[in-house]
């Protein structure tokens, strides 16, 4: 799911072996399909992203 600026959307996290959703926050728009990288942790299931660096 794409990632409106100051969110909510959603991403799928590498957990244990398999993958988690969570829900997601960015600074900046983030396009459906495009890789991220989880910056912080908001609570539980809700963390602020960035995209992954070329």
């Amino acid at each position: 799911m794409a990632i409106p600026q100051n969110g909510p959307g959603e991403v799928l996290v590498g957990v244990r072996g398999g993958s988690e959703a969570y829900a997601a926050w960015s600074a900046a728009p983030v396009a459906k399909d495009v890789r991220v990288i989880v910056v912080d942790s908001v609570s539980a299931r809700s963390v602020i992203v960035e995209p992954l660096p070329s």
